[in-house]
């Protein structure tokens, strides 16, 4: 089976795990060099934050990180709320229809039209970008299997923050009243699991090489870092001015 079981120590926690139970991290059987992460240092996905200023800014990062390469990309924002914003941002002030495509998942997709969404990913391109839009822990930020140049590149949009709700309010007050806690294992974690889970889409064989881009300030910090797979460990902080040159020189020195 497939799962993305980190943090490790929150599923330990909610499948009854206790300090004598061990767990094994197996090393990667990719080679981390052929994925490149990079983290925008200057951007905010925070409630207070959304605005037009920031909608346009993660669509300038958007053009970058698609400009630096012809492919298949896809971006993973929060809700359906923030992917039509950003989609519009993008759509409006940088999309040249000549050589980018973009397609965006709608709120109630049925079977089919998810299968021509995943469809349009079939083609490996070499002079032409498609940019599908997608909402962080949908459909199509895990299980699908995109290989072989299906898809070169992940922009994650913000930290994978659950809405706030009775349920998760019930999780934070029973871990703050057990181990004080409560946000990390009602919020933090699961927000970093679809994180993860997105940006497993990217490689997903020894040949494979692409590009995931966290954008949102607070993957700077060490809360989330202590949270990234060792796999990250090589991962960049950039800003808006950087982030073009970065990729550029990731696929040159990949030979693409």
């Amino acid at each position: 089976f497939s799962a993305t079981m980190l943090p490790i120590q929150y599923y330990k926690a909610l499948l009854g795990g206790g300090e004598e139970d061990y767990e094994v991290y197996a090393q990667s059987v990719f080679d981390p060099s052929k994925c490149g992460y990079y983290i925008a240092r200057d951007v905010s996905t925070r409630y207070r934050d959304r605005n037009e200023r920031q909608y346009d800014r993660i669509a300038s990062y958007i053009d970058s990180i698609a400009g630096s390469k012809p492919g298949n990309y896809m971006v993973f924002c929060p809700s359906h709320a923030f992917l039509e914003n950003v989609f519009g941002a993008y759509s409006g002030h940088y999309l040249d229809a000549a050589d980018t495509e973009v397609i965006m998942q709608g709120s109630h997709m049925g079977e089919k039209e998810r299968e021509d969404f995943l469809a349009r990913f079939s083609d490996v391109r070499q002079d032409k970008t498609l940019i599908g839009f997608c909402v962080l822990g949908g459909i199509f930020s895990e299980g699908i299997d995109l290989r072989g140049g299906q898809l070169i590149g992940a922009v994650i949009v913000g930290t994978g923050y659950p809405q706030i709700c009775t349920e998760r309010e019930i999780l934070k007050s029973y871990f703050d009243s057990d181990i004080s806690n409560g946000l990390d294992y009602a919020y933090i974690y699961p927000g970093m699991n679809k994180v993860q889970q997105a940006a497993g889409r990217v490689i997903r064989t020894a040949d494979d090489i692409g590009i995931v881009v966290l954008l949102d300030d607070r993957f700077t910090q060490n809360r989330y870092q202590q949270l990234f797979p060792r796999e990250w460990e090589g991962h960049e902080i950039v800003a808006i001015d950087e982030i073009e040159d970065r990729i550029a020189g990731f696929w040159e020195e990949h030979g693409q």
